[in-house]
This record gives C-alpha cells, sequence and structure tokens, in this order.
C-alpha cells in the first residue's frame, strides 16, 4: 500500500476516523484518517487491514449502528447482495452470507428490518434477518415502462459499457429521513421513483408501494442519485448525462416531488457529453439538521478527462444559496467508474473556529483513496492512499466508502 501525506495548516483538535472502502474486483478495505492537529503538521491516510470479499461490492451500506455491512455483489454467474457482520471499528469483517437477484445491483440501503437493492430493469427487497444476515426476498420491483422509451439507451454505445444495464437503467434506492418513503434514481427512463414505505408491514409482506413516477427537467438528463436534506423537505437529484444536480421540494406525503432550482457541477466552459455524474452528498456539521454544503462529483468520460468534485452553499432550509459554486476541484485523475464522495462524520468537541470538513473520494481508474479538505473557501487533497494491485497484476479498483 502506498500512503502519501500531504502539508497542511494545522486544524484544532480532530480524533483519528475509520471507514471501509469497497472495490470493483477485489476486498474490503478499512481504512484510518488522521487530521492535521497543532501536536501533527500532516494528515496521513493508511491501511487497517484488508477483508477478503466475494465479488466486486460497488456499494456499500452501513446498519444505524454499524454493525453490518451489506453490499452489491457482482458475482458470477449470478449477480447478489451480501452481508458481513462488522466488529472493533471495522478490524473484524466476517461475510454472512448473499442472496441472487435478476440483475446486476447498483445500490443498496437499508433501515431496520429491510435491504433495498436497485438496478437496471429490477430491484428487490429483502427482510433482514435477527442475526443481521439477508433473510427472504419479500417484494420485486420492475422499473421497465413497456410504453415509455429509454434515453439511455438511444445513446447508444459509451465507454466503459452499460454495466448489464445499471447505465441504462435505476441505478439508486434511498430512504427519507423518516423512513417513509424510498426514492429510486432511474437513468433510462429519465425519472425518480417514489414510494411510500410501510413501517408497519406484517412480517414477510411486501413494504412498498409506488405512488409516482417524476420525470427529469431536461429529456436527458438521466437521473443517477438522489439523497434527501435532513428536513425531509428537499431532495437532490444528480444528472449523471447532463452533469447537473437538481433540487426538488418534497410535499408532506413524502413522495411528491416539485422541481426547485438545478446546477451545473462542472465548469461553466466544459461540455457535459466529456462527463459522467456521480454522486451528491451534504455536508455532516456543525449542525448535522442544517447541512452547510452540498458537494457534487463527476467523471471524465475518458482518461485525458479529469473529474471534478464541486462545492456549492445551502440555506438553512435546504435550497441553494447561489447557482455559483464555492469552488469546483479538479480530480487528479478522470475517476474511472468511480469518484465517488462521502463526506466525514462531524466531530463533536471541536472549536468553533474550526469549520473544515473532510471527504473521503475513491478513484478505479489508479486505485487511489483520497481525502479532501473544505475550509469555507477551497478544496484540496490533503492525503492519499494506494490500493495496490490484485494478484493478477490489476488495479485495485476503489469503488465507494461508508464511515464507521
Amino acid at each position: 500500500m502506498n500512503q502519501n501525506t500531504f502539508p497542511q495548516e494545522a486544524s484544532g483538535s480532530h480524533a483519528a476516523m475509520d471507514f471501509i472502502v469497497g472495490s470493483f474486483n477485489h476486498e474490503l478495505y478499512t481504512l484510518r484518517f488522521e487530521p492535521a492537529t497543532s501536536d501533527k503538521s500532516k494528515a496521513s491516510l493508511s491501511l487497517i487491514r484488508p477483508t477478503p470479499a466475494i465479488g466486486g461490492h460497488s456499494w456499500l451500506a452501513l446498519s444505524r449502528k454499524k454493525d453490518f455491512l451489506y453490499c452489491t455483489a457482482w458475482t458470477k454467474p449470478q449477480p447478489s447482495i451480501a452481508a458481513y457482520s462488522v466488529q472493533n471499528s471495522g478490524r473484524n469483517i466476517q461475510f454472512l452470507n448473499a442472496k441472487p437477484i435478476q440483475a446486476l445491483s447498483g445500490y443498496v440501503c437499508c433501515d431496520a428490518h429491510h435491504i433495498y437493492s436497485v438496478g437496471g430493469p429490477t430491484g428487490e427487497v429483502f427482510r433482514i434477518a435477527g442475526d443481521g444476515s439477508i433473510g427472504d426476498m419479500v417484494q420485486k420491483l420492475d422499473f421497465v415502462d413497456p410504453q415509455g422509451v429509454n434515453m439511455s439507451e438511444g445513446r447508444g454505445s459509451v465507454p466503459h459499457g452499460d454495466f448489464g444495464g445499471l447505465r441504462h437503467g435505476a441505478h439508486s434506492a434511498d430512504l427519507s429521513p423518516d423512513g417513509r418513503s424510498l426514492y429510486v434514481a432511474d437513468i433510462g427512463r429519465n425519472c425518480i421513483w417514489t414510494y411510500s414505505v410501510d413501517l408497519k408491514v406484517i412480517y414477510g409482506e411486501p413494504p412498498l408501494t409506488l405512488v409516482n413516477k417524476h420525470i427529469a427537467p431536461r429529456p436527458t438528463d438521466g437521473p443517477r442519485h438522489t439523497w434527501p436534506h435532513p428536513n425531509g423537505k428537499v431532495l437532490y437529484s444528480l444528472q449523471e448525462h447532463t452533469s447537473m444536480v437538481d433540487l426538488f421540494s418534497i410535499d408532506e406525503d413524502g413522495v411528491t416531488l416539485s422541481h426547485v432550482q438545478g446546477v451545473k457541477v462542472i465548469p461553466s466552459d466544459r461540455d457535459p457529453k466529456h462527463y459522467w455524474a456521480d454522486e451528491v452528498r451534504l455536508s455532516t456539521g456543525p449542525d448535522r439538521e442544517k447541512p452547510r454544503y452540498m458537494y457534487a462529483s463527476t467523471r471524465g468520460l475518458k482518461p485525458e478527462t479529469k473529474g471534478y468534485v464541486a462545492v456549492f452553499s445551502l440555506k438553512d432550509d435546504g435550497t441553494l444559496e447561489s447557482v455559483e459554486a464555492l469552488h469546483i476541484w479538479e480530480t487528479q485523475t478522470s475517476g474511472g467508474i468511480a469518484n465517488a464522495i462521502e463526506p466525514a462524520p462531524w466531530q463533536e468537541g471541536r472549536g468553533q473556529s474550526d469549520a473544515t470538513e473532510y471527504l473521503a473520494l475513491t478513484d478505479s481508474e489508479e486505485g487511489w483513496v483520497s481525502m479532501l479538505s473544505f475550509d469555507g473557501n477551497a478544496m484540496r487533497e490533503v492525503a492519499r492512499l494506494s490500493l495496490g494491485k490484485t494478484e493478477e497484476g490489476e488495479v485495485v479498483q476503489a469503488a465507494t466508502a461508508v464511515w464507521l
């Protein structure tokens, strides 16, 4: 493992933070990030331990207590989702079980009782067993509209392929803060599907009811990921094809969306046709109910095209302060099929003058995991770690991260 640190200004008192990174083609990795402090002028990123994986884990989701990890599993001949137990801050990760699914999954999320998986034309809901493993499937989801047009398929062949339909279909599933709604971003159908979640469902019964299909603001958007504001009143939708993030107000019913505003997340002089947007997330502190910033990452479609991470200021209600980014930072590579960002949790007890936030950034092109900092003005890389190569000599393709 190749560890790099970078000189930086010391920024108050920070404790070390651990997180897990999945890869598209190898193991799970538990990493530790140590920010710079008044006693240590450099931040560092180090490997705690790798854990054997049953297949490529492109997306990870932790249980609320962070004692179980649920993953997409790019297994062959049939794709699946997998469960692991997590103990001792990721130092002991044990495989529990896996369940087959119909199509390659792009995303999983979970609540106390169910795991939700979507990918391409279909999705599944599994109950969570008493030991944290994946139980029986209780519901199948079908996103194919026989009368509809698949906008993404009409684009023809694209770099990196379609990943078993992921780039032409449903790609993500996220629960509302109160757990009563599920939002599914669908690149191909150019929409967000909204489901109501029955929190009192009888054991083994389907918990989801489809309510609405919300078409994206532009005909070629391709919604990839969504993310809800903690207030439950705003939904952020990242558009893969147009490199936009659109904000929607969420009605009191939790499933009716109304478009509010949209913003381009690459520099104004860049053409979206050379990029595929990846992720949207919100800052985590100091008031977790009122995030200060929206972060959005974008990948270059070809290796010579670098990706970006953009930062926008938010009002207390979750809408944008301005359509002008506070900063757009160019990533060191295109990002490959990753360039995913995940903000680190805010640490309580930090000084009031310390406004620095940190984000993990994953790169599949060269296998880097980077730590970025944002101080309210500029973003920069403060530490970097290479995940190395597989036994076959291939770059370990870093996918996504979850914080412990």
